[in-house]
C-alpha cells in the first residue's frame, strides 16, 4: 500500500507541475501571476501538500519563485536571466540538432513537416497561444527524435522559461511562428547538413531574442481555477 501511495503521490505532484508549466508554456498564466495555494487546491481538486509539493518543485526550476512575505508567484526572468538562459537553449538546441542529423528517419521528418502545417494554420488563423504552444512544441519535437532524454528534459525546461522571457520581453502583436526557419531546419536535417542545421538553429534563435525588448506584459487579473478546469 505504501508503494501505491507513493505513486499516487508522484502521479498528483507530476499532474500539477505539468499542467502549470503547460499553462506558463503558452502564455495563460503570465509572469508575476501569484499562485494562491487554496486557489490551486480547489482548481485541481488536489491535496494541499501535493499542490505544496508541486510549487517547491517548480520553485528549483526557476519557473516559479517563492516569497516569504508573497507567497509562490510566476517568475520574472531578469534581463540578465533572460540572456543566460537564450544563451543555455543555443547550446542545448545545436547539441539537439547535431544528434538528429543522420539520425532522424522518413517517419520522423514526415512528423516534423505535419507539425510545422500545424504552426501555419495557427499563424493563419492569428491564434497567439496556439502559434507560441506549437512553437515550443516543435522544439521539444526535434529534442524527442535526437534520441538523448536529458537534453529534451533540460530543453523542457528552458522553453518553459523562454515563454516567460517572451512575455515579458517581446514586441507586442508579434505573431511569427517560425514557420519558415523550421521548414528550413528541417530540409538541412533531412539532407544531412550538420552544419547547415546547425546555422539555421543559431540563426532561428537569434531571430527569437532580436524580437525582445523591455516592454512588460501590463498586470491584469488571472482566475487560476477556470485555467485549471478539468486538468
Amino acid at each position: 500500500m505504501g508503494v501505491l501511495g507513493q505513486s499516487h503521490k508522484e502521479t498528483e505532484i507530476n499532474r500539477i507541475i505539468d499542467a502549470v508549466s503547460q499553462a506558463i508554456g503558452d502564455q495563460r498564466l503570465p509572469p508575476g501571476t501569484r499562485l494562491v495555494e487554496h486557489q490551486l487546491v480547489e482548481a485541481f481538486g488536489a491535496n494541499r501538500n501535493h499542490v505544496r509539493a508541486a510549487i517547491q518543485r517548480l520553485a528549483l526550476r526557476r519557473i516559479v519563485t517563492i516569497s516569504p512575505n508573497k507567497g509562490a508567484s510566476v517568475s520574472e526572468p531578469t534581463l540578465e536571466e533572460a540572456s543566460d538562459v537564450l544563451a543555455a537553449r543555443a547550446l542545448v538546441e545545436q547539441g539537439i540538432i547535431e544528434n538528429l542529423v543522420g539520425r532522424a528517419s522518413e517517419s520522423d521528418l514526415l512528423r516534423l513537416t505535419k507539425h510545422v502545417e500545424k504552426e501555419k494554420a495557427a499563424k493563419k488563423s492569428g491564434n497567439r497561444r496556439e502559434i507560441i504552444k506549437l512553437s515550443g512544441d516543435f522544439h521539444l519535437l526535434l529534442a524527442t527524435l535526437s534520441g538523448n532524454k536529458v537534453l529534451a528534459e533540460i530543453l523542457n525546461d528552458l522553453i518553459t522559461r523562454s515563454s516567460l522571457i517572451i512575455a515579458l520581453y517581446q514586441r507586442e502583436k508579434q505573431l511569427d511562428c517560425g514557420c519558415h526557419d523550421h521548414g528550413e531546419i528541417i530540409e538541412a536535417v533531412a539532407s544531412g547538413n550538420k552544419l547547415k542545421a546547425v546555422e539555421l538553429m543559431k540563426s532561428h534563435l537569434n531571430h527569437i531574442e532580436a524580437s525582445l525588448n523591455l516592454s512588460y506584459w501590463k498586470n491584469r487579473t488571472v482566475d487560476l481555477e477556470s485555467i485549471f478546469t478539468d486538468t
